[in-house]
């Protein structure tokens, strides 16, 4: 009599790997990297290389001697926090502050807890506050270098810097249309929201992410941006300022939507982007610092086992 052997699921496997889904994270980020490039130059690409050579060579280091196992290096996790650290930082933002930042990314945030799929808290938005909080002069630093596009280095504070310090009257008559293609000033992926939004509806095209976060995130701040406008005009902004400005587009698209550190269920992403959204506007009006998008995903990443347990994914095969 024939034995008939059946081997451990899964059974059913997709061409879909991570290191697939890592490439179109890098690709989806391209637009802003570029742009950055552009205007800030030489050294925006500079701190690109090292943040991104020091994840990947803190990982390697680490799971080959260390953890004493292969490398993972080839799933380009690694590159895509480094990538994503760089954007998350001033562009003259000395290189060893990034390398630093990357120790922590990745040897703190990311493997302490195990490794990808494991961590707690996304490791570029750990870093970024790490970093904010270790060095907030060179973090708040937002002098714009001489890039290939302008070529003279200015000083100057971003729109949310501007709002905190002089208020309403300090960013009245803020074209927004030109917030929208370039803003420049502040960590060097927010120059393009234009840039942003591409990535974006690259993401949603190649079904890597779904729109459920990033959509609540972005109503959420624009309800409570609305709100509080219509309560005081003459001491809050408008929603269109709230949206546009600061980190919103970037810590949305592509962190608060890590696979990893989010909800699995479509419900349960609407209540943690929402909840991001809320402290995100509550942070910005009254907390110690003008931006509140990096604590805010940090704090709701840590609601995400409780979110798990209340909004439950339909199980596959079930009605």
């Amino acid at each position: 009599m024939n034995k008939l052997l059946v081997s451990p699921s899964p059974h059913v496997h997709s061409p879909l790997s991570t290191q697939r889904l890592m490439l179109d994270v890098v690709i989806a980020l391209l637009p802003a990297t570029v742009v950055s490039v552009l205007f800030y130059g030489w050294r925006e690409l500079m701190l690109v290389a090292v943040s991104i050579v020091a994840c990947v060579g803190l990982e390697w280091l680490i799971t080959r001697f260390l953890l004493k196992r292969k490398s993972t290096i080839a799933d380009l996790s690694a590159v895509v926090t480094g990538l994503l650290l760089a954007l998350n930082v001033p562009p003259t933002c000395p290189w060893w502050v990034i390398v630093i930042g990357a120790i922590f990314a990745v040897g703190v945030a990311k493997m302490t807890f195990g490794g990808l799929g494991q961590n707690t808290f996304n490791p570029a938005i750990a870093a970024r506050v790490f970093l904010l909080v270790s060095f907030p002069a060179y973090m708040t630093d937002w002098t714009i270098p001489a890039g290939f596009i302008h070529t003279d280095a200015v000083s100057g504070a971003t729109l949310l810097g501007k709002y905190a310090e002089g208020g309403i009257e300090a960013i009245q008559g803020t074209d927004y249309l030109h917030t929208l293609l370039f803003n420049i000033g502040g960590s060097a992926g927010e120059i393009s929201a234009i840039a942003l939004l591409a990535g974006f509806v690259y993401l949603l095209c190649r079904r890597v992410i779904k729109p459920w976060i990033t959509l609540s995130i972005w109503g959420t701040v624009a309800v409570a941006g609305l709100l509080f406008w219509l309560i005081n005009p003459g001491q809050y902004p408008d929603p269109v300022f709230c949206l546009l400005t600061g980190g919103v587009l970037l810590g949305s698209i592509f962190m608060a939507t890590d696979y990893v550190t989010s909800p699995m269920s479509d419900w349960g992403g609407v209540v943690f982007g929402v909840g991001i959204g809320l402290l995100t506007v509550l942070i910005r009006y009254f907390g110690a610092y003008p931006e509140g998008v990096s604590f805010a995903i940090l704090i709701m990443n840590a609601f995400v086992p409780l979110i798990n347990k209340a909004f439950h994914q339909k199980k596959y095969g079930r009605a």
